[in-house]
């Protein structure tokens, strides 16, 4: 008997998250517990910018990237339950994403408003631990995530919507560090934002064709015929603004050396993609975690080898 082919998804209810009691198994999934690729994609380019804002400050940059580590699970989860909220009935559409809790109706959008109200008092603790000019920029960084949902609905460019919004991370992690807002920021966010523009539109690849018969837009959707040479200059851009922060910072030949080959990664994915393989497009999303913690070792390295 020839087997049957089981829906694309990337829900992973297996695991740790099956030995959890029955009624904590729903809010797990809710908050993408399930898969901390999310949660590092968000950190990491936090992590860059504390790494930038407090050269050599070794102290500092362990203390923020832990309050980080914690901010980005937390708030992570957040942007998971709002997103679902707002996309329950486009999710119970798309094969992917059908088994989410709020599309197949394992929780409620009540329960699902607690579980925001309790991270996001948690994710408030972690903020009042951080200088006041982060306490400015959070308001900004919550309306990205509120609105960030609502943009496939508008528009075709809704991962650029997502870069804005998970490259946050980035100027918030470099004030945290530096206590201000100058160009080295200004240039570290603008290369996350293209960055992350590609990746998403690499991970948008999975949902093509729901998309298309639900009416949902996507850069993934708009760029299908181009996929390689859009992500190309997604990632060509990127590298470029990441070379000018290092410059800028006077980062040491070990920066070079270890974005080289950061660069180099960024490139494989490249070669490999295929937009008709939605396994593959998940496996070199996947592969943009590595990506940032090969990036972040060479930011460290240009401080300790100038």
């Amino acid at each position: 008997m020839t087997p049957v082919a089981l829906p694309h998804s990337d829900i992973h209810a297996e695991g740790w998250i099956s030995r959890l009691p029955p009624g904590f198994r729903p809010y797990a999934l809710l908050a993408r517990l399930d898969r901390p690729v999310g949660t590092w994609l968000l950190l990491l380019p936090g992590i860059w910018g504390i790494i930038l804002g407090a050269p050599g400050d070794l102290r500092r940059q362990i203390g923020l990237s832990i309050l980080f580590a914690v901010g980005s699970l937390v708030m992570r989860s957040a942007g998971c339950v709002i997103n679902d909220i707002w996309d329950r009935d486009i999710d119970a559409q798309v094969a992917r994403t059908a088994g989410r809790p709020l599309a197949s109706g394992a929780l409620t959008v009540r329960q699902a408003l607690a579980a925001l109200a309790l991270l996001l008092l948690a994710g408030l603790a972690v903020l009042l631990c951080l200088p006041p000019l982060c306490w400015a920029l959070a308001p900004l960084a919550m309306a990205l995530v509120i609105l960030y949902p609502l943009a496939k609905r508008v528009t075709w460019w809704p991962q650029l919507v997502m870069g804005f919004t998970f490259g946050f991370g980035a100027p918030m992690g470099y004030a945290a560090a530096a206590d201000r807002i100058d160009a080295v920021l200004l240039l570290l966010y603008g290369g996350t934002i293209l960055w992350q523009l590609g990746f998403d539109t690499i991970y948008g690849f999975q949902d093509m064709e729901d998309d298309a018969r639900i009416g949902v837009r996507s850069t993934s959707r708009l760029m299908r015929d181009h996929a390689k040479l859009f992500i190309a200059l997604c990632y060509a851009g990127a590298v470029t603004l990441f070379a000018l922060a290092g410059w800028k910072s006077e980062a040491g030949p070990g920066f070079w050396l270890g974005g080289a080959f950061a660069a180099l990664m960024l490139a494989r994915q490249i070669v490999l993609l295929d937009p008709g393989q939605p396994r593959l497009c998940l496996t070199l999303f996947r592969q943009n975690v590595p990506f940032g913690m090969v990036f972040a070792l060479a930011l460290l390295a240009g401080q300790l080898v100038r």
